[in-house]
């Protein structure tokens, strides 16, 4: 069986480096906190790179990407409701920070729905086949 799912992890894991990068250009590079979603990115890629490479562990590679989005969704949850505020004009002390926590958060809510779809139509096929 063929998955979508390690490209969609390849992908995720790119968004998320551009997001650390341009998060850390961005601040002047004052801290390396900034980089966060471009290492969390790493492992979304590693993770995709595995699972093209060794479809044997495609399975397994893909619930520990799913785990380690959700991690993430916890882990910047906060900058992504402090983005509301922050779009309705309140002074954010560190609203760099907000904003890259804001796109981590859609990105990794986007991968984790993708991935729920996927182990439920995986699901839904090996009980038919």
């Amino acid at each position: 069986m063929i998955s979508a799912m390690p490209v969609v992890a390849l992908i995720t894991g790119g968004l998320l480096v551009v997001v650390g990068l341009v998060g850390y250009f961005a601040t002047g590079m004052a801290s390396w906190t900034a980089l966060i979603p471009a290492i969390l990115g790493l492992f979304f890629l590693a993770c995709g790179g595995l699972a093209k490479w060794k479809d044997s562990l495609r399975k397994h590679l893909m619930h520990a990407a799913a785990g380690l989005s959700l991690i993430g969704l916890f882990g910047t949850r906060k900058g992504f409701f402090n983005s509301f505020a922050l779009m309705q004009g309140a002074e954010m002390e560190r609203a760099e920070a907000v904003i890259a926590q804001a796109v981590t958060f859609i990105i990794l809510a986007v991968f984790l729905g993708l991935c729920i779809r996927s182990f439920i139509a995986a699901r839904r096929a090996a009980k038919v086949g």
